[in-house]
């Protein structure tokens, strides 16, 4: 990659035409990210609010896997709502190289290995429907261990660099 930022989406997943400006605006020499809430996009047409865990506002690197105190939790940020700078991406190991929760990986390294914004705006909206692989059968098998993967890696991320200070 090329650029300066990178934002990774999944296929049927769409972005509201001003998501990516309001997040380029809020970005600073200091931030490494800014993300922001997502909205499942039902069958219907309608849309439903999905407020992470983690607050809006400012987090400092490392914070963020704070509100994800166990795997089988809610995710701290939603990973596709998350806008970062690629050098950060490719610091924090990309995609983790799971074939399930691997934006899980990249959320949690990036938000260890950078500070960010979180901000309270819907800037993604996730399509649920039945074709989903979250709806798939095998979805389950894979679902907890992947979730395991990732919280062991940001906490001992964390863990690591809060004992360089």
């Amino acid at each position: 990659m090329r650029t300066e930022f990178v934002n990774w989406a999944d296929d049927d997943d769409v972005f509201p035409d001003w998501s990516l400006g309001v997040r380029l605006e809020t970005f600073t020499d200091e931030l490494g990210w800014v993300a922001g809430y997502s909205e499942d996009w039902l069958p219907d047409g309608s849309r439903r609010l999905w407020e992470c865990p983690a607050p809006p506002g400012y987090h400092a690197a490392g914070d963020v896997v704070t509100y994800w105190p166990r795997p089988q939790d809610t995710i701290p940020v939603g990973p596709t709502t998350i806008l970062a700078r690629t050098r950060l991406v490719r610091a924090a190991g990309g995609m983790g190289g799971l074939v399930q929760g691997e934006d899980y990986m990249a959320a949690v390294g990036v938000t260890a290995l950078g500070p960010g914004v979180l901000l309270p705006l819907p800037v993604y909206r996730y399509r649920k429907h039945d074709g989903q692989m979250t709806r798939g059968e095998q979805y389950e098998e894979l679902e907890l261990a992947a979730r395991r993967h990732a919280h062991a890696f940001g906490h001992g991320l964390r863990n690591a660099l809060a004992s360089r200070a």
